[in-house]
């Protein structure tokens, strides 16, 4: 196994040291196992970008680099391990998560995701017992059996001082647990940044080396089993015409050519690789209708993003996706079961040839950045963070 290296990561128009903070700053570190270029790390940089602005000295820690992308607004450090951990590697991460927390003693850690509360839960009780903040942003389907049952005894036994939700759906999803443990949670629902775009569907389709003249669905994610892009691969079986691009990144790369060069449309699958977070909005402008066919959510952050820069959604019918994609009890999008190959191709074809429909989903889609302004969700974690503190002293 290869050593474990400490990698520093800076803007390049700010110097690479901390800068010298007054000792009555809180310091906070945000920390999750795994650095993708999902909606965990597009929420952990909007987090560095708000508290920071905030007056807080904010840093973050990870472990598994899964992305080519690391602009961090505040100081990074990542620990290198391979994507594919065994058992003495997570021992080598929880032995550097201990030894960084004692290095950098902070006020608060932010847990981010399962791996990152129940790691840095432990952690702290052995390197100074800073407060720690759980962040519940992965679908329980998803999370392994032992490190749910983990969960819920860390949250019940106050290890946890309190437990972040970013919907009401994951919210009611607690409703089992503990009193302890329900007493704890705190909901802050996302925010999100604009992904706009200056380009012309034709300049954007250039950009990413698409088709032209072709009806183009597509969708922006991590290239995992969660998100179900099988689903979405499986539309082009329904329209000889339609055409799909993916953009990200992930282990289920190949198996999802392989099911397109099976189904016979492997020339009308388009994968232009993982991009950066500021080219989300060129990609967007480039599609006609976002398929989201998701397996489960917390939140749903891409296609948040998608409805709220104006295109036309077609998304899984999971009762958080209704919840997170309204605005005033109006819809932002069509529903349908992606399993339901017919079914989901059939909410597709609605779109592309109603034209008042389209309009009657992206007006109100548009009003998402009010609803999920990150102005709110920096507040929400200020006065959680302060609340706890003062609730500690």
């Amino acid at each position: 196994m290869p050593p474990l290296d400490r990698v520093r990561h800076s803007r390049l128009d700010c110097p690479p040291i901390l800068p010298a903070f007054p000792v009555t700053t809180i310091r906070v570190l945000i920390f999750h196992t795994h650095a993708g270029n999902g909606g965990t790390e597009e929420i952990s940089r909007l987090l560095q970008v708000g508290l920071a602005a905030r007056g807080y000295a904010v840093e973050e820690l990870s472990f598994v680099r899964a992305t080519s992308f690391r602009d961090p607004a505040t100081d990074n450090s990542a620990a290198v391990l391979p994507q594919k951990l065994g058992l003495m590697a997570y021992g080598r991460m929880a032995r550097f998560a201990f030894s960084e927390i004692r290095r950098r003693r902070p006020d608060v850690i932010l847990g981010l995701q399962w791996g990152g509360n129940m790691l840095g839960a432990i952690a702290a009780l052995f390197a100074g017992s800073p407060l720690m903040i759980a962040n519940q942003f992965t679908p329980m389907e998803f999370v392994p059996a032992g490190a749910r049952w983990i969960d819920r005894l860390q949250g019940a036994c106050g290890a946890f001082s309190r437990i972040v939700v970013n919907s009401r759906a994951v919210e009611d999803g607690y409703a089992a647990y503990p009193g302890r443990y329900r007493n704890r949670l705190v909901r802050i629902d996302h925010g999100f940044a604009q992904k706009t775009s200056a380009l012309s569907a034709a300049q954007a389709r250039d950009a990413f080396g698409l088709p032209l003249g072709v009806t183009l669905l597509g969708s922006v994610g991590r290239l995992t089993r969660q998100k179900n892009f099988e689903a979405a691969v499986r539309l082009l079986t329904r329209n000889a015409g339609w055409h799909l691009a993916l953009a990200g990144h992930g282990e289920e790369e190949e198996r999802l050519r392989t099911l397109a060069a099976s189904l016979g449309c492997a020339d009308r699958l388009h994968m232009p690789g993982e991009i950066h977070p500021d080219r989300v909005g060129d990609f967007l402008a480039a599609l006609d209708v976002f398929v989201f066919p998701t397996a489960a959510e917390t939140f749903g952050l891409a296609v948040v993003e998608a409805a709220e820069a104006g295109v036309p959604v077609v998304a899984a019918d999971l009762p958080v996706l209704r919840e997170v994609l309204a605005v005033n009890g109006q819809a932002c999008a069509l529903f349908a079961d992606p399993e339901d190959t017919a079914g989901f191709a059939q909410a597709v074809s609605r779109l592309l040839g109603d034209e008042s429909l389209r309009r009657q989903l992206t007006e109100p889609g548009r009003c998402l950045t009010r609803r999920y302004a990150v102005e709110k969700m920096i507040d929400g974690y200020d006065r959680l963070i302060k609340a706890a503190l003062e609730e500690r002293q």
